[in-house]
């Protein structure tokens, strides 16, 4: 079983930038597939993106804002989330699609 940790989350203003991490206990493969998934409050949890290898896939509604990436040498995902809008307020998860892991999520608000 991996165990994942989330973090960089926050408060930050309409186009604003976060980067979130999504660092994992065990090794990940290089050619796993983790991903990112958000829930916003009162929502069921959606696909904001992953990555297997060096092909990523994006949700429509991040799509050309946001951008997953991977250090290997670090077992950390990442997620950089750029022009950030109101309705990306959500709780960021991490997931290992090997194992079914989630982590335990990483609060975005985003709000004037």
């Amino acid at each position: 079983q991996v165990q994942l940790v989330e973090s960089g989350g926050g408060l930050v203003q309409p186009g604003g930038s976060l980067r979130l991490s999504c660092a994992a206990s065990g090794s990940i493969s290089s050619i796993s597939l983790m991903g990112w998934y958000r829930q916003a409050p009162g929502k069921q949890r959606e696909f904001v993106a992953h990555i297997h290898s060096d092909t990523t896939v994006y949700a429509d509604a991040v799509k050309g804002r946001f951008t997953i990436s991977r250090d290997n040498t670090k077992n950390t995902v990442y997620l950089q989330m750029n022009s950030l809008k109101p309705e990306d307020t959500a709780v960021y998860y991490c997931r290992d699609f090997v194992t079914n892991s989630w982590g335990q999520g990483t609060q975005v608000t985003i709000s004037s």
